[in-house]
């Protein structure tokens, strides 16, 4: 509900978000990780494996590209198959991962991740279902003891 200030009169909240941490765009095994890098002047700041892909980040400014190529059978493949190349996600920073899961369950919303899941570089993460975001995946992403979210030169992210 907005005010005739167009404010919203929504309860205060004990989290809010940050930042964005990243962009996440999904790509078969090709040339997009180079062309990219040469495109922009950026070149990966880290490469990490997981199951069924490659997960690189490019430094942007503030925040990162993710890029991430699918590798074998997976949920970037899955999606690949699906949809073709594009935007996977995008990933917020929260001041407190854990209030804002429990405020998002608390209010309705379809999670993914019902409670924090391990993220890249001693982050936690949580995704908010696309169904209550108007279709776009949603990637939380609380911040490593002592610092802000994977920023910095350990920064290497986990979707």
């Amino acid at each position: 509900m907005l005010t005739r200030e167009g404010r919203s009169e929504e309860p205060a909240r004990s989290w809010r978000v940050t930042g964005l941490h990243h962009v996440a765009y999904a790509h078969g095994s090709d040339d997009t990780p180079r062309l990219l890098a040469d495109l922009f002047g950026v070149p990966a700041a880290s490469e990490e494996p997981a199951e069924g892909f490659v997960e690189r980040m490019l430094p942007v400014g503030e925040s990162h590209l993710q890029l991430l190529e699918a590798t074998g059978p997976g949920v970037v493949g899955r999606f690949i198959e699906r949809r073709g190349p594009g935007l996977h996600h995008i990933a917020l920073e929260v001041s407190d991962l854990e209030e804002a899961i429990a405020d998002l369950l608390r209010r309705g919303v379809r999670m993914v991740d019902n409670a924090p899941q391990p993220g890249g570089t001693g982050t936690s993460i949580a995704f908010i279902h696309p169904s209550a975001t108007g279709g776009l995946l949603v990637e939380l992403v609380g911040a490593p003891e002592g610092g802000a979210a994977g920023r910095g030169d350990q920064m290497a992210g986990r979707t």
